[in-house]
C-alpha cells in the first residue's frame, strides 16, 4: 500500500519548517498552468529514481499530480526501484489549492485527460466516416475505418483494465505539452 498525505498535513509540515520535497509529475504545460509553489516538476515519463533520491537528500519524496493517479504511479515506480520513503498527496493539486496550500498560476493549458478524449473521439469518428464508403471505392475504406475504430476501442478497454493509457503517454510527449508556460515553471 502506498503511503498518502492530505494536503492540509502537507501544508502543516511545510509551515513547521520540515524538509518537504514535493515532485509534481504532470506535464510541463499542466505544471505551468497551476502548481504548488514549492513543487518541482519532473514529468512521470521522465521520472528517474536516482535523481529523485538526490533531490530529496535522504528525506521522503512527496508526489502530486492533478488528481492522484499519476502520483500513485510515481510512487509505484520508486518502490519498484527500491526507494521506500515515498508519499502520494491525496486529491492532487486541486485538493492542495482547496486546502489553502499556496499555488502559482500561469497560462491555462488543456489537461492530458481532455486531450485523450478529443484524440480518441476524433479517431473513432474518422473510422466511422471511412467505414461509410462503399465497397466500390478503389481502396477498402470500410475495412480501414472499422479497423481504426476497433483499434481505438480496444485501446480504451486496455486503458480501463490496466489503468495505463498509451495514448496519454504519447500525448504527454507532444511539443505543446512540453512548453514552459511561465518563467517560474521553467526555473524549478
Amino acid at each position: 500500500m502506498i503511503a498518502t498525505i492530505s494536503p492540509a498535513m502537507l501544508a502543516d509540515l511545510r509551515r513547521k519548517g520540515e524538509n518537504v520535497t514535493l515532485i509534481d509529475v504532470r506535464t510541463p504545460a499542466e505544471f505551468g498552468e497551476v502548481h504548488v509553489d514549492f513543487a518541482h516538476n519532473i514529468p512521470l515519463d521522465r521520472l528517474d529514481p536516482k535523481a529523485v533520491t538526490v533531490l530529496c537528500g535522504g528525506g521522503p519524496a512527496y508526489f502530486v499530480c492533478k488528481s492522484g493517479t499519476r502520483s500513485q504511479k510515481a510512487c509505484e515506480k520508486m518502490l519498484a526501484a527500491g526507494i521506500e520513503r515515498v508519499i502520494s498527496v491525496e486529491g492532487g493539486t486541486a485538493a492542495c489549492e482547496a486546502a489553502g496550500v499556496p499555488v502559482v498560476r500561469g497560462r491555462k493549458a488543456m489537461s492530458l485527460e481532455r486531450q485523450v478524449r478529443i484524440a480518441a473521439g476524433s479517431l473513432v469518428a474518422i473510422g466511422a466516416a471511412l467505414a461509410g464508403f462503399g465497397p466500390e471505392a478503389p481502396i477498402n475504406w470500410q475495412a480501414i475505418g472499422a479497423g481504426l475504430a476497433g483499434f481505438v476501442g480496444c485501446g480504451l478497454v486496455f486503458a480501463g483494465i490496466t489503468d495505463t493509457c498509451g495514448m496519454a503517454m504519447l500525448l504527454a510527449r507532444m511539443p505543446w505539452n512540453q512548453a514552459c508556460r511561465t518563467a517560474a515553471s521553467c526555473s524549478r
